[in-house]
């Protein structure tokens, strides 16, 4: 059964963020708020944990799974960035983005788009979302909360714990983070592309 943490949306406690931290260091999968929608979420090194993201999406291998980051700095360790892409990008974050870019050599194969090796990084707003990458002190890896069949992600707590109880490690609760996902921006080529109109502004990027 999954853990269940219930924290505040502004002044999420220190002690359990250090508590789901201690469990995504051992591996664990947990649902998580962000500042658009719920996702599911584990460490970069985690292969089983990426295995049970795809298992309970169905995503296939070509999916790109994106990067929460916790900052710029931390962004441009993962993602190369040229001078205009990094103009872009620093204007609009944090924000309800998510950017596809070409990775580092920080970012395993298996997590790449394994046609053109990008993958999706963005930097959230949420508050709990800040509090547990800063505590991790890495990005987590990330995907959406969607699941198959579904047109919405799910936004409340104890409705993804009563549907993903013995699919997750635990899910931490912040209230309802919204039904409307990033917008994904690709970054990767000579000009912008808008791939999904979400909770950002795609104008700067038209």
């Amino acid at each position: 059964m999954a853990r269940y943490y219930d924290l505040h949306p502004d002044n999420p406690q220190p002690r359990v963020i250090r508590q789901v931290v201690d469990l995504l260091r051992a591996d664990g999968v947990i649902a998580y708020p962000t500042d658009s929608c719920y996702a599911l979420g584990c460490r970069i090194g985690n292969r089983d944990g990426v295995e049970r993201i795809r298992e309970i999406r169905r995503l296939d291998d070509r999916h790109p799974f994106t990067l929460m980051c916790a900052d710029f700095a931390q962004l441009g360790q993962f993602v190369k960035l040229s001078n205009a892409v990094f103009r872009q990008v620093k204007s609009v974050i944090p924000g309800s983005y998510t950017f596809l870019l070409p990775a580092t050599a920080e970012v395993p194969r298996r997590l790449q788009d394994p046609r053109r090796r990008v993958v999706g990084a963005r930097v959230p707003r949420h508050t709990v979302t800040q509090a547990l990458l800063a505590e991790l002190g890495e990005p987590l890896l990330t995907s959406t909360l969607l699941l198959p069949g579904e047109d919405e992600p799910m936004t409340q707590g104890w409705e993804i714990k009563e549907r993903l109880d013995h699919l997750v490690d635990a899910v931490v609760d912040a209230g309802d983070c919204g039904l409307e996902p990033t917008t994904v921006v690709d970054l990767s080529g000579p000009e912008p592309e808008i791939l999904r109109r979400g909770a950002g502004d795609p104008a700067r990027f038209e």
